[in-house]
């Protein structure tokens, strides 16, 4: 694909061209024909879903290839530097001082047993050119970490990583990674998990670090509204190949490829209720992509000659498209002559009533009166809810403000708090071993990070199957039929039993996480932040899946979430929490469309503007 995002008649930071990364031992392809650029100052967003393969593109950007994989065809320019086929001396150099990166989870990228200063002060030792002395590194430090609205007061300068929220630990990372003054930046999820005030901020700092120092960026995200905020240009990817490559607001106000337009029509609205439907099927694995346009199996357009031949590239309204129907396609959505959206796409406006009373029927689940505290810290503060059968509440705030201590109560995971939670009537201790059985398998809980939930050492069927041998001790046989049916209900096959948790991506590993805490049917849903680490099509088959496992199963649920927007689709009512209180509560469509308290009216102002006006068109189109 022609490179894109390079302003004409200016040299760009980053060229990749004709990238492909393969199996070590069986040359099967996991990324091919990568090509693109980006100039000073710029921004390009790399997006598509779990396993298309960004973060491999993003990593061989870099020279370095995941255990396994090999760089095996391509070049990647930073400037006049060539990057692949460096001598090992160069890349080193190469890395950190014209090329950074910064990773999903800030806290992989800092060392627990140092202080930030002097993790900072090695960076720039590290790479001598920036300051010359320590009095010069100081200074810059101090510098670097006030661009990234941070204090480089001693306090913060002895701080270790664990002593920093989540967004100070990203912004250190950031600043980190600026702090050599490199000629490409490479940032893979960096917002993923930080609610929409701490994104912000650091989509901000992003965006002026990179105008002000001339810093080209590719910035990994399954966030297609993060994207649309952020970046100059987008490359959409789909089975190690990018099918798309533009402009950000033509590629989303007008999407030229199937699948481009799949993804946006799975975007939440914070505008509308809506059913959600992500795009039906799975991507294919490597090893397993079809002869064809590895997307034909999944897509509604498709023709004969999308299984003979792999679409080459074509200029398409200003971009490059991968598509053999696409001058078929009209680049606007219409009300009529529109082919049908690819099945399992465009969502109707049939969501969960987010306007009405709660659920008729006596409050399943009431928090009375509850505080929590850590130490001297107050985490919790008089909080009160009800949830009621087959009602979803959804707890929303910055971090920090009490929503997953609020969960760890109500679940049995926090014992240090006072107050009252009753499931039907029936008081729950505060500590979950004095909990009955029967009562521990009524409340389930997802975690927010399928990394750390899911044993590494142990199956799939294993991990999914341990809930029902605590609790049911059913036959082989048995187990075997309901962990096929649960990972079933997340679009899991079979082939996954007997893989492990590292051989699954982040989106699959959550849908682990989730089965799990399906396969005992409970009652209570625990879900917090479940889906922040999805990308848009799972995450609207993740949110349909529980809603239509608690029309079937009369399943009550509290969902934790930082994207407000999710909230409309999946919430009916919804609880505002700021430093351990409720500010506000109320049914979701008066909180998002009339915040009575300035604290509600502020998350929602930071909240990433989505694709719009066509996301709005493509829902409409059935």
């Amino acid at each position: 694909m022609s490179a894109g995002g390079v302003t004409a008649g200016e040299p760009p930071n980053l060229k990749v061209s004709d990238l492909a990364v393969t199996a070590a031992g069986s040359g099967t392809v996991v990324v091919d024909e990568i090509s693109f650029a980006v100039g000073a100052g710029q921004v390009m967003g790399l997006v598509g879903e779990s396993g298309s393969g960004k973060t491999t593109i993003a990593l061989a950007l870099l020279g370095h290839a995941r255990r396994g994989l090999r760089i095996s065809r391509g070049q990647v320019w930073l400037g006049g530097a060539r990057v692949l086929g460096a001598p090992p001396a160069e890349l080193r150099r190469l890395r950190g001082r014209e090329i950074a990166y910064v990773p999903q989870d800030p806290a992989s990228a800092l060392n627990p047993v140092r202080r930030i200063g002097a993790q900072l002060d090695e960076a720039l030792l590290v790479h001598p050119g920036v300051a010359q002395d320590r009095a010069g590194r100081a200074a810059r430090v101090a510098e670097v970490l006030g661009e990234a609205g941070l204090d480089a007061d001693r306090e913060m300068l002895r701080r270790y990583p664990h002593q920093l929220s989540g967004g100070q630990q990203q912004r250190v990372v950031l600043a980190m990674a600026f702090a050599c003054r490199p000629r490409v930046i490479v940032m893979d999820e960096p917002t993923t998990g930080l609610d929409v005030s701490v994104q912000r901020h650091v989509l901000d700092t992003v965006r002026r670090l990179c105008a002000s120092y001339g810093v080209a960026a590719v910035y990994v995200s399954h966030d297609l509204a993060v994207v649309n905020d952020l970046a100059s240009s987008v490359a959409v990817v789909y089975a190690g190949r990018i099918v798309e490559l533009g402009e950000t607001g033509p590629v989303f106000d007008a999407p030229a490829h199937p699948y481009t337009r799949g993804l946006i029509a799975s975007i939440p609205s914070p505008r509308r209720t809506q059913t959600l439907r992500g795009i039906a099927g799975q991507p294919p694995r490597p090893g397993q992509r079809p002869a064809g346009c590895a997307f034909g199996p999944r897509c509604a357009w498709r023709a004969a000659a999308c299984a003979e031949r792999q679409p080459e590239p074509a200029v398409v309204g200003h971009r490059v498209v991968r598509c053999v129907r696409t001058a078929d396609l009209p680049l606007q959505v219409s009300a009529a002559g529109e082919p049908p959206p690819p099945s399992g796409t465009g969502p109707d406006s049939t969501g969960p009533d987010s306007t009405g009373p709660v659920p008729a029927g006596a409050a399943r689940l009431v928090v009375r009166d509850l505080s929590a505290s850590y130490g001297r810290h107050r985490a919790l503060d008089g909080v009160g809810l009800e949830v009621a059968e087959q009602e979803t509440i959804a707890i929303v705030g910055e971090s920090g403000a009490g929503k997953t201590t609020l969960a760890h109560c109500i679940a049995g995971l926090n014992r240090n708090w006072t107050g009252s939670v009753t499931l039907d009537g029936e008081a729950l201790s505060a500590d979950m071993r004095d909990r009955g059985r029967e009562q521990l398998r009524r409340v389930q809980y997802i975690f927010q990070n399928p990394y750390l939930s899911l044993n590494p050492r142990k199956t799939i069927a294993q991990i999914v199957g341990e809930p029902l041998r605590h609790f049911f001790k059913p036959s082989r046989a048995d187990e075997d039929a309901a962990v096929r049916a649960a990972l079933g209900e997340v679009s899991l096959g079979a082939d996954y039993l007997g893989r492990y948790p590292d051989q699954l991506s982040g989106g699959e590993r959550q849908r682990v996480a989730i089965a799990r805490a399906l396969v005992v049917r409970p009652e209570i849903l625990v879900c917090d932040e479940v889906t922040s680490a999805l990308d848009v099509s799972v995450q609207a088959v993740i949110v349909e899946l529980l809603r239509r496992l608690q029309r079937e199963r009369q399943l009550s649920m509290i969902f934790i979430t930082h994207n407000l927007a999710l909230v409309r689709s999946i919430a009916q009512r919804c609880v505002v929490l700021s430093q351990g209180q409720v500010v506000e509560s109320g049914a979701v469509a008066d909180i998002l469309e009339r915040p009575g308290h300035p604290y509600t009216a502020r998350l929602i102002a930071d909240m990433p503007v989505p694709p719009g006006a066509l996301a709005d068109q493509l829902r409409k189109a059935e």
